[in-house]
């Protein structure tokens, strides 16, 4: 007997280079071959090799001990009962009962050799593909949805791992398997050996044939598994959004039409393999009915022994596992395949480089864009450039204020400062260094930011405000709470050891407002970054923080997006941003004299968005 086991595989992937869709759903790419893909496993794999030979090979030897049993057959049937000699036949028993116990032995051996290697694998895997993310650009993020990374960290990495330890093993062994037996039964009797093998040239062009449409079919139904988790993941996130307005049932509906596109992928890739077995398994059986009529007949004729025939039958049995697991081996592979595209689709994706400008530095300070312009990669192609030649210069130690309508590229502008997003034209120099020249990492360090959607991690109070210096003091971490009038931490239950839970959501707006700018002023930066860092506060504690942050202000060279007038009052300067440009630059007073598009900003009678706009 094999090891006749089909686990249930997972949905897998495709290949090359994905693109998105209208939805930003990454698309199936162009489809390759199968081995092509999976050799691509072969660095992560290698380091478990020997295990994997080794499994091989323990299962090869089970399944060739089950070949040895026809043999003993044979000569049990034209000894012992032909001569009827019962003492001969109890050695010869005994061999058989050996040979299932050392199949049942090798099984679990091959089992235990691989399992801990091909855990270790999976772990090294899903930990590169984490760590990749982290080093995309966020262009990367804002284009794929969150549920297809997840899927690929998960389900996708199961299959890969569970492919290594079963369909690759029996792949490699039940083609051995294979050879062998039909050399034997061509050396029982080749006449029944050709009438057995008649359906293998119809079964090896309908596999190809499935194998070209399965894998197609495994592809969507991995995609679709991934909106899926998708839907579930924003519905989550989003379900104090959904219950305010009353829009449960919407997304639940939603989430029913995801899951009717899946099931019926899923019962089209059961319906394409069900019709390939039913063939894998009938085609064989006729073939096999015909040489045991055949075979009977050369016996009645005293052409062939009766414990030749025997073995001859037992045999081609012993074949059925190899060929009828042929179906659901290759169903397997094409989903570890697909599942390997998908995989490497993410770990192929170029990461942020430096790349030096090649500008001479200057000797100016602070921080100066000079003819930057912008556009977002997924913006349609007849839309103009969101920032439009930005000349700007925040001198050192200087607080400049950004103000300008909703949607003019504000927040885009300082993403642009810490590389979040790389400029399309022009430079930005800090203390008169390009930023292209400064490593990512550094240049990240220089510049602290504070956004305006605070985002807090599961993790402690403390962990989550030190992320903006991990080599912070206590006394640091006070200060910047301090500064930041989080004073509210030291009434929560485990005050600064406090699990402010997923996306901070167990904290008021406000208080995750102040808790990100205690995160963005903890380490003294040089450079900061504030995206309307108030906007969630009330009054009183508006004052307060802007007193504090005063302080903070005095050593630091700033830049701080501003949408009030109380905000506005913290800078030294203010730049007004209208169409892609900096329109006026002076202090506040001055600007309220000199420019009427300020007044009616700071007035509230600014014009509202314009239709279309692209701007983030």
């Amino acid at each position: 007997m094999a090891e006749n086991q089909n686990p249930a595989p997972p949905t897998p992937a495709g290949p090359e280079e994905a693109s998105t869709d209208g939805s930003g759903t990454p698309s199936p790419p162009r489809r390759h071959s199968a081995v092509r893909s999976l050799l691509r496993l072969w660095p992560y794999a290698r380091v478990a090799r020997w295990r994997i030979a080794g499994s091989v090979a323990a299962a090869g030897l089970a399944s060739l001990s089950v070949l040895a049993v026809p043999v003993v057959l044979r000569r049990i049937v034209d000894g012992p009962i032909a001569d009827r000699d019962l003492g001969a036949l109890w050695p010869l028993a005994g061999l058989l009962l050996v040979l299932g116990l050392a199949e049942a032995g090798l099984f679990y051996t091959r089992r235990v050799v691989v399992a801990r290697p091909l855990a270790k694998v999976e772990t090294a895997m899903r930990g590169d593909l984490f760590a990749k993310l982290q080093r995309l650009p966020v262009s990367f993020h804002d284009r794929w949805p969150s549920g297809q990374l997840l899927s690929r960290a998960t389900s996708d990495m199961f299959l890969m791992r569970l492919f290594l330890a079963f369909p690759l093993v029996f792949l490699i062994v039940n083609s051995m398997v294979f050879v062998t037996g039909t050399a034997l039964m061509f050396t029982l009797d080749w006449r029944l050996a050709l009438i057995t093998l008649v359906p293998a040239a119809p079964l090896t062009v309908l596999t190809r044939y499935f194998e070209q449409r399965y894998a197609l079919a495994a592809r969507l139904a991995q995609d679709q598994n991934g909106d899926l988790a998708t839907v579930v993941e924003e519905s989550v996130l989003g379900i104090r959004i959904l219950k305010a307005f009353g829009r449960h049932r919407a997304m639940s509906e939603e989430f029913r039409a995801r899951s009717r596109e899946l099931r019926g992928t899923e019962l089209r890739k059961a319906d394409m393999l069900a019709n390939l077995w039913a063939v894998i398994v009938g085609l064989p059986e006729l073939a096999l009915g015909c040489a045991l009529a055949v075979g009977a007949v050369r016996v009645a004729d005293d052409h062939l022994s009766a414990g030749t025939l025997v073995a001859f039958l037992s045999t081609a049995l012993a074949l059925r596992w190899p060929v009828e697991s042929l179906g659901w081996l290759l169903a397997f592979s094409n989903e570890a395949a697909t599942a390997t595209d998908r995989y490497f689709e993410v770990m192929d994706e170029p990461e942020e480089r430096d790349e030096p400008s090649g500008t001479p530095a200057r000797t100016e300070q602070g921080i100066r864009f000079t003819g930057v312009r912008f556009r977002y990669p997924d913006a349609p192609a007849d839309t103009p450039d969101l920032l439009a030649g930005i000349d700007l210069h925040v001198r050192p130690g200087e607080t400049m204020a950004l103000v300008g309508t909703t949607g003019c590229g504000k927040t885009t502008l300082t993403a642009l400062l810490p590389r979040l997003y790389e400029a399309t034209g022009g430079s930005i120099t800090l203390d008169g260094t390009d930023i292209r020249d400064i490593p990512r990492e550094r240049l990240r360090r220089l510049v602290a930011v504070a956004f305006e959607e605070p985002t807090l991690f599961s993790a402690s109070v403390r962990e989550n405000v030190l992320m903006g210096a991990p080599g912070a003091s206590e006394e640091q971490l006070a200060t910047a709470l301090a500064t930041a009038q989080a004073g509210f931490v030291e009434k929560l239950p485990a005050g600064v050891g406090t699990q402010v839970g997923e996306q901070g959501l167990s904290l008021s707006g406000g208080q995750r407002q102040r808790l990100a700018l205690a995160r963005a002023v903890v380490g003294d930066p040089r450079f900061l970054v504030l995206d309307d860092p108030l906007s969630a506060l009330d009054v009183h504690t508006e004052a307060l923080v802007e007193q504090a942050l005063r302080e903070v202000l005095v050593g630091t060279t700033a830049l701080i997006v501003a949408h009030r007038p109380s905000t506005v009052l913290l800078a030294d300067r203010v730049a007004l941003l209208a169409d892609g440009r900096i329109a006026a630059v002076g202090t506040h007073q001055e600007l309220l004299r000199s420019s009427p598009a300020y007044r009616a900003l700071m007035s509230g009678e600014a014009a509202p968005e314009p239709e279309g706009s692209l701007a983030r």
